[in-house]
């Protein structure tokens, strides 16, 4: 069954990909091909960042605790959609010209914040193995809080992008701040029971 729905899972996250390549071939992206590849895959790998966010948080209010082995695929799919974003902006957008990316990474802030979404995602992806799982050890976990950095950049970097602080720009920004919200309030709650803990332990030591 778990097989099963890692395979859908798989499937369906490739259909905006195939939907593109679709495109492509059939000469059905719009006047401006390359900007729509640019905008779908910018607009997935923040979809994917997102919902691979999630993850924790549906495990804890719910209790299914099986959805955390498709965390893995789902981040490793917010990398693939944020690779051909940026790749297209290099080869569609900047035709490999690398001074100019360069330029351009300096001189416009939200080609600098999907920068450093990109750059800070790569090294969760590299590490997202059990190997490297186990050389890590707790420093691995630390390491993958920058998916909280990744995300921050790419919702700036698309607000930027966008100009209009409204409509999907508003709700990216709002999903993400419940999420970390919700992050937050489940640290101070865990700390709040270690104090209620170690309160009557110091109290009894007296």
């Amino acid at each position: 069954m778990r097989r099963a729905l890692k395979t859908i899972l798989f499937l369906g996250a490739l259909l905006p990909a195939a939907w593109l390549v679709w495109g492509i071939f059939h000469e059905s992206l719009g006047v401006n091909p390359a900007e729509t590849i640019q905008l779908q895959t910018g607009r997935w790998a923040l979809k994917f960042l997102l919902i691979t966010l999630a993850v924790t948080p549906v495990r804890r209010l719910t209790g299914w605790n099986a959805i955390v082995q498709y965390r893995r695929m789902l981040g490793l799919f917010a990398f693939f959609y944020a690779t051909l974003h940026f790749a297209s902006y290099i080869v569609l957008d900047q035709y490999f010209a690398w001074g100019a990316i360069v330029a351009d990474i300096a001189k416009r802030p939200f080609i600098l914040m999907g920068t450093l979404a990109f750059l800070t995602m790569m090294p969760l992806a590299v590490t997202s193995t059990k190997g490297w799982i186990r050389r890590l050890g707790r420093r691995w976990q630390t390491l993958h809080r920058l998916i909280y950095l990744s995300a921050l950049c790419a919702v700036v970097h698309f607000a930027w992008k966008v100009k209009v602080i409204a409509g999907d720009p508003v709700i990216y920004a709002g999903v993400l701040a419940v999420l970390l919200g919700f992050r937050g309030l489940w640290y101070l709650r865990k700390q709040t029971r270690l104090l209620s803990f170690a309160v009557p332990s110091n109290s009894s030591s007296r």
